[in-house]
């Protein structure tokens, strides 16, 4: 399956632009594995590094890693840059579940 089938699915999707160099990125993965914890299957979660898929990130127009983006059905629902507390992923998921 490819990127762009993976974002136009019916499932949300969250990417994780990161680059393996970036702190703030390493501190993402144990937030992104809550995440997935306290959201089950609502969400699949992906990383992209930026370093290796230039394309994607200049697609998506991704300036600074990490850069979290929520995606449905092709749609970007939500995008932030930064370390994003699980807790505020786990929201802004929801509230774009209920959104559907």
């Amino acid at each position: 399956m490819t990127f762009s089938e993976l974002i136009q699915g019916e499932q949300a999707v969250l990417v994780d632009f990161y680059a393996t160099w970036c702190g703030p990125c390493q501190q993402m993965q144990p937030i992104l594995e809550e995440t997935a914890r306290q959201l089950g299957g609502q969400v699949k979660i992906v990383k992209v590094d930026v370093d290796k898929n230039p394309m994607a990130a200049t697609k998506f127009q991704v300036r600074g890693v990490p850069t979290l983006i929520l995606f449905r059905k092709g749609e970007v629902l939500w995008r932030q840059s930064g370390v994003v507390p699980a807790h505020e992923l786990v929201r802004v998921v929801r509230s774009a579940e209920a959104t559907v």
